[in-house]
């Protein structure tokens, strides 16, 4: 055989890859509080999700840039930032921030915090919110209103058997 037989494969012969599967929808977890990240971290993951989490505004904003999450859960409070003095974040700066970027601006938000609830619940929806959740935040409607924004159905549940 010669050498330029090699190279002259077939369609039939080519190497075609495997078709990739549906597609997983990617959410950013923001908060300051890494126990709160982990958490709800290992419950997306749980179903399904690929997570990113972000600590701080400055990388909130690089991570919706670079991966461009389906939807985003995001405290409303943080501490003051040193490393970046020049920037306040909160939930709602860090909100002002991603409306303005591409990537982000018809991203699903959702809000969630432990301070102030009533003082923050209206603005946040008035600022577009999908939803908000007063920390501890409750999993299990948390996760019926992230199926329903990123357009799964609720997990199946059998209707009730009928009584013999």
């Amino acid at each position: 055989m010669s050498p330029g037989a090699l190279l002259s494969l077939t369609p039939q012969t080519d190497i075609i890859p495997a078709a990739p599967g549906p597609r997983v929808p990617k959410i950013l977890v923001v908060d300051d509080n890494v126990v709160i990240l982990k958490t709800i971290s290992l419950k997306l993951k749980a179903e399904g999700y690929e997570v990113r989490t972000a600590m701080d505004g400055t990388t909130a904003v690089s991570c919706v840039r670079r991966d461009r999450p389906d939807l985003i859960i995001l405290d409303i409070n943080f501490p003051p930032d040193t490393a970046h003095a020049c920037i306040s974040w909160n939930g709602f700066t860090i909100l002002d921030w991603l409306r303005r970027i591409d990537e982000a601006r018809d991203t699903p938000i959702i809000f969630i915090t432990s301070g102030e609830s009533a003082k923050f619940r209206q603005r946040a929806l008035e600022a577009g919110a999908v939803a908000f959740f007063e920390k501890p935040v409750n999993h299990e409607e948390m996760m019926n209103v992230i199926r329903h924004t990123v357009g799964e159905p609720p997990p199946y549940s059998p209707p009730d058997a009928p009584a013999i």
